[in-house]
């Protein structure tokens, strides 16, 4: 018997030494947060690992004095030697933040490549506006039409998204979308988004993401904001056109691992540069809190209130400008402008379960209001009075959400496992469209009712890690009801309909090592429809299908330069569009959209970078003639990129974005003019103080910010006109920033 033991422990001891140890340990931040998805590599062995859910890791086949490395982006990266010691012991490893370098981009199949290059882009250049948040995303496009405090009309992928109608974007689980929206499907105002509260933007393209299902036709964007802050700020814009803007950031508890609470508020106002005064105003207030309980969950609380109120001139008629009746920024109808507000509290939690299941959790519910006085006809309808009309609601929504995710072994593959299942109610009352006299007086209602609309979903999915390999199948049901009171019907009646629809997706995921890595996705979509379309039309399709595929990859072609690439393709069913404007629904049938994107990131030295990005597309509809097939307003072109500057003490930049003519209506009779904007920025940092200066449209550039086929009449005019109607871009103005941190 003594001779079995001592011979186990011999093979023991020699099994040991040549295959190696285990080394064990948590990775966490300098608040001793852990850090997910962490790269920790064997250079020695060639091994490598990435951290989980709570920082942890484990490597395998490590021997005594081998060389260790454990890095990720925005932390400085940590070498190690290994000692017995660490072979024997749990290790916590702290990582002390620095500024994203582009030679520290690691491609892996855990996490999408160009997330975490666009990351770098924003340490870069950060966003300074609620009206760039969105720009981040490569190939987004925006335009403000309306004074500046209607949401801004979005384009990606060949689609003119409106205000959000194709495209999902959340804020902390929290949905920025609403859904029947008096003004358009979809609408999606995120100035109530304070740019230095956000922490995290995860994107993705296309129909492909299972936790995504309404309106994540063209793709979707998530924000996350900080959990905390380490100092506290106080900063003051001051710009041309009386424009202001003051920020303070609030450190409202000592940095701890445990507990952390801040609060942000926000105030802008300007007279905008056009010929009548905006007399635009904004307010925002934001907090949040979280604390780590005593069985490690962690609880966070944020709130936050919005208000915006603006006047604004409207889009003007191309001929109105041509014949000296106004300038370009002069208006026809300078009464148009609104009011809008909105409230948020968002309850989220997070645990680790006994048996190593990761679930996260979010409450959520928003009151929202908003009244919009526009007039796109001028005196197309009544001569007398004029075309003016007024949309407004008052709206709940009440949510939740919740996910989870476990590492398990299938069929003795490694396999990462995620389920989820959420519930949305939105609750629409004074849901109006009516024509107006000088937003005082109802002329004439066209539409008045209330929406009740309900979404409940579940998703699955897997990520099967195959070594280089990974396949990651998923799959999406949504149940929705839709329930529309028509106020104006001459009785009382429910118009309801509902619908359940499985959308199955699959991608495969190659990546031979750290500096290549290429891609296959496709999924099933749905396109997004309004409850008085669905409703009041039940043998129309209530949730057309959408078909995408996307093939493409990244190349780390030099610790320095990075690029990407896809082909992608997207066919949709039927895009049946509610027009808010008319109280009308104008179906388009069938679609497809197809082109490429690229992007290039280069470090030239470790205080120099730059990032591009171009796109092409092509955007037709399928059921008519040829000639008439384009698809309104699609870009076919479009390229962002700049160059930017930060050795500590000085930063700048110069970035522009360029967008090809295109068409503005179907037979391609009108043209929608591209333009090209350079803006740019200079700042010196100094001691606790920060001062910047932003010039924006560089060159001065006459230029239309948003453009449409529209046919009006002026008033003195005996016949309509159809053309180019348009909202001029910003001219040459400058901005001052000075920032107190504390």
């Amino acid at each position: 018997m003594l001779k079995f033991v001592f011979t186990s422990l011999f093979l023991t001891t020699v099994s040991a030494s040549l295959l190696g140890q285990t080394f064990k340990g948590k990775v966490v931040n300098q608040n001793n947060v852990p850090l997910e998805n962490v790269y920790v590599i064997n250079a020695t062995q060639n091994e490598h690992t990435h951290t989980d859910a709570k920082g942890n890791f484990i490597l395998e086949k490590n021997k005594e004095n081998d060389t260790i490395s454990i890095s990720i982006l925005g932390f400085e990266k940590k070498v190690i030697r290994i000692t017995q010691n660490q072979l024997t012991n749990f290790n916590t490893i702290q990582l002390q933040p620095k500024s994203y370098l582009l030679d520290e981009l690691v491609l892996t199949a855990k996490k999408d490549p160009l997330v975490s290059m666009v990351a770098i882009d924003v340490q870069k250049n950060p966003v300074s506006s609620s009206q760039e948040i969105l720009q981040t995303v490569p190939g987004l496009i925006i335009g403000q039409h309306a004074g500046g405090g209607k949401a801004e009309q979005i384009f990606l992928r060949g689609f003119d998204i409106d205000h959000g109608t194709d495209i999902a974007l959340s804020v902390d689980g929290l949905p920025i979308n609403m859904v029947s929206h008096a003004h358009g499907q979809g609408y999606s105002d995120l100035h109530f988004i304070i740019p230095e509260t956000i922490n995290k933007i995860n994107f993705g393209k296309g129909p492909y993401e299972a936790s995504k299902g309404d309106f994540a036709t063209a793709g979707f964007v998530d924000f996350s904001t900080k959990t905390r802050i380490n100092k506290s700020s106080i900063s003051l814009d001051v710009g041309q056109f009386n424009s202001f803007r003051t920020l303070a950031m609030l450190n409202l508890l000592d940095n701890s691992s445990t507990n952390s609470a801040y609060a942000a508020i926000e105030y802008q106002e300007t007279d905008g540069f056009f010929e009548s005064s905006q007399n635009f105003s904004r307010l925002n207030i934001f907090g949040k809190y979280q604390s780590v309980l005593e069985d490690n969950s962690k609880l966070t609380l944020s709130a936050s209130y919005f208000t915006s109120t603006w006047d604004a001139s409207g889009q003007i008629p191309q001929r109105a400008v041509d014949s000296g009746l106004i300038s370009r920024f002069g208006a026809i109808d300078d009464t148009e402008g609104g009011t809008t507000s909105r409230t948020n509290i968002n309850l989220q939690h997070s645990k680790f379960l006994k048996n190593d299941v990761e679930i996260t959790s979010n409450i959520f519910y928003s009151n929202y209001k908003f009244n919009l006085f526009s007039n796109f006809t001028f005196f197309l309808d009544d001569p007398d009075n004029g075309d003016q009309i007024k949309q407004t609601e008052n709206r709940d929504i009440f949510g939740f959400n919740t996910q989870l995710k476990k590492q398990v072994t299938f069929a003795s593959i490694p396999t990462s496992v995620r389920g989820g299942a959420g519930f949305r109610f939105d609750n629409i009352n004074d849901l109006e469209l009516s024509h107006t006299l000088q937003r005082k007086e109802v002329l004439d209602y066209i539409q008045l009712g209330s929406v009740q609309q309900t979404n409940i979903y579940g998703f699955a999915a897997a990520d099967l890690d195959l070594g280089k390999v990974s396949i990651q199948p998923s799959v999406r049901l949504d149940y929705f009801r839709f329930l529309y009171n028509d106020d104006l019907a001459p009785t009382y009646a429910t118009n309801s309909n509902s619908e359940v629809v499985v959308n199955p997706k699959l991608s495969v995921v190659y990546t031979p090592n750290e500096k290549y890595q290429w891609f296959v996705k496709s999924g099933i979509g749905f396109h997004s429809n309004d409850a008085r379309v669905v409703a009041t039309n039940p043998n129309s399709k209530t949730l057309p299908k959408a078909y995408g595929v996307d093939v493409g990859g990244t190349a780390k072609l030099t610790n320095n330069l990075v690029v990407n690439a896809a082909l992608w393709y997207l066919h949709s069913e039927d895009e049946l569009v509610y027009v808010g404007d008319a109280g009308i629904v104008e179906p388009s049938g069938k679609s497809e959209r197809k082109g490429i994107d690229f992007g290039v990131r280069y470090q030239l030295t470790k205080e120099l970078y730059l990032n591009n990005d171009i796109t092409l597309t092509d955007a037709k509809l399928l059921e008519v003639p040829v000639a008439e097939n384009n698809i309104p307003l699609a870009p076919e072109f479009t390229t962002t990129g700049g160059i930017f500057y930060d050795n500590t003490k000085f930063f700048g930049g110069i970035k522009y974005r360029h967008l090809k003519d295109r068409a503005a209506n179907e037979d391609y009779s009108l043209t929608a003019e591209g333009y090209t904007v350079v803006d740019a920025n200079l700042g010196y940092r100094l001691k606790d103080f920060t001062f910047n200066v932003s010039a924006l449209n560089l060159f001065d550039v006459a230029w239309n910010e948003t453009q449409f086929a529209t046919e009006s009449r002026l008033q003195n005019e005996p016949n309509s006109v159809e053309e180019i109607h348009f909202t001029p871009g910003t001219p040459f103005n400058l901005k001052f920033t000075i920032t107190y941190t504390f």
